[in-house]
């Protein structure tokens, strides 16, 4: 069974180690970042936060030790602080106000209140693009690579707290555009999650009811309200 909290840190992103940090300081403090990946960085989250809405299709690999590879495909809409991601066996819809997660197998709904800023989970897509501000994370450049004639950059992250569920995540950015192309993460546990970007589009205008749980479409759903 594939834990809820890898799909959803994985998922929402539309949008992170070990020999190559040792190579630069001794990567132990926040201060140890490499400027150049912050750089980087800040283009990526400046670029992002600069459009009123995005749209994107992506594939989401999710290897677990002893088990298949499943491979899905999924949709990202986000307008603000609004979202509706959209898997085969999964969906998360936020309002602002409400926060959806639909289990299609189990036809089962849980409606929460929307996670609150600071929060250390990457739950909402805007989070994959920032999350490295908010100081729990080394990060540094670690490679440049040409992918059917595109030159691409790789960061990779390494959690400060000795406690986090990952060892490194990775982030494969396109040079010339700033767009985020790959996120994978690799746990402790030995699973690895790998969400491709395949299709992208920035400023659609979205209606409220796109980020509206509408239960008339799935007869039969139990939603447990668990909000506060």
């Amino acid at each position: 069974m594939i834990d809820m909290k890898y799909i959803m840190a994985i998922m929402m992103s539309t949008f992170f180690l070990a020999t190559s940090f040792a190579q630069k300081k001794d990567f132990t403090k926040v201060q140890d970042v490499d400027p150049e990946a912050q750089r980087v960085l800040d283009k990526v989250s400046k670029k992002y936060e600069a459009y009123k809405s995005i749209e994107a299709t992506f594939s989401l690999e999710i290897e677990i030790p002893e088990e298949p590879v499943d491979k899905q495909t999924g949709t990202l809409k986000q307008q603000g602080k609004k979202y509706n991601v959209d898997l085969s066996s999964y969906s998360m819809i936020c309002d602002g106000k409400n926060f959806w997660v639909h289990n299609k197998q189990n036809k089962e709904v849980q409606l929460n209140d929307p996670p609150e800023e600071g929060d250390d989970e990457m739950m909402a897509p805007q989070d994959f693009y920032n999350f490295y501000k908010k100081g729990k994370y080394l990060y540094a450049l670690t490679n440049a690579i040409v992918e059917k004639g595109v030159p691409l950059l790789q960061i990779e992250f390494k959690p400060l707290e000795s406690d986090s569920e990952y060892s490194k995540i990775r982030m494969t950015i396109e040079k010339k555009t700033s767009v985020v192309k790959r996120i994978k993460v690799f746990s402790k546990d030995g699973s690895r999650f790998t969400l491709a970007i395949q299709d992208f589009k920035a400023n659609k205008k979205y209606t409220a009811a796109d980020f509206i749980f509408n239960e008339k479409k799935f007869p039969g759903v139990h939603i447990e309200d668990l909000r506060f």
